[in-house]
């Protein structure tokens, strides 16, 4: 019995030591949620757009022109200004208008002059987005300030031509806002009479620039 009464005794004791020796042992450190995961924005060709172009022209004169030779060309610079939509298919559609400045000219050995100083385009742009990449095709009405002199004669007639004009790029986003692109034009401005050869003339060029834009 005493035996019996021992046993008991020291299992109340032993119960009774064990959450203190359960408070001695180390604790597991505690478990950390997971960071949350913050999603990089997708980017989208949506949006206004602002930039800035150069590049290189030549010319093959029409008409009158192509008689005297006359195919200017030259260096030119300018800016543009547009806007993008991108669709759930990643098809992109777009308005874009430019402003050139240049220095298209060509003498021949006639003693005639024909020289492009300033042209623009307003275009419709299509094109598929591959992520930052977006290649596109494009057209639409051109102009341009074109001037042609009989130089021996001291007689000069300009005319604002109206054409068309169709092309296509690449454009590359390297942020959310800054694009780079390349661009090849075909344009054609027709044929206008100038009182300075009694005759029409006109002239096609192609463009082929890289530009900037900053997208808003």
């Amino acid at each position: 019995m005493k035996k019996i009464i021992s046993s008991g005794v020291a299992a109340v004791a032993l119960l009774a030591a064990a959450p203190a020796f359960a408070a001695d042992l180390p604790q597991p450190y505690p478990t950390k949620a997971p960071a949350a995961v913050i999603a990089e924005p997708v980017f989208t060709w949506t949006g206004f757009y602002l930039g800035a172009n150069a590049g290189y022209a030549w010319a093959n004169g029409e008409g009158a022109a192509d008689t005297l030779g006359l195919n200017p060309d030259g260096f030119i610079g300018g800016g543009q200004i547009g806007f993008n939509y991108q669709f759930d298919n990643n098809v992109v559609l777009g308005a874009e208008a430019d402003f050139q400045g240049g220095d298209l000219k060509d003498t021949s050995i006639y003693g005639y002059e024909s020289k492009l100083d300033y042209f623009g385009t307003v275009r419709a742009r299509l094109g598929y987005a591959m992520g930052n990449v977006l290649p596109y095709v494009t057209g639409g009405l051109a102009w341009g300030h074109n001037e042609v002199k009989d130089t021996l004669l001291g007689l000069s007639s300009s005319n604002t031509a109206v054409g068309w004009t169709a092309g296509g790029g690449l454009e590359y986003a390297l942020t959310n806002n800054w694009t780079v692109k390349a661009e090849y034009l075909y344009m054609d401005l027709g044929e206008d009479y100038y009182n300075s050869i009694g005759d029409k003339s006109g002239l096609t060029a192609n463009i082929v620039r890289a530009g900037v834009n900053y997208k808003f």
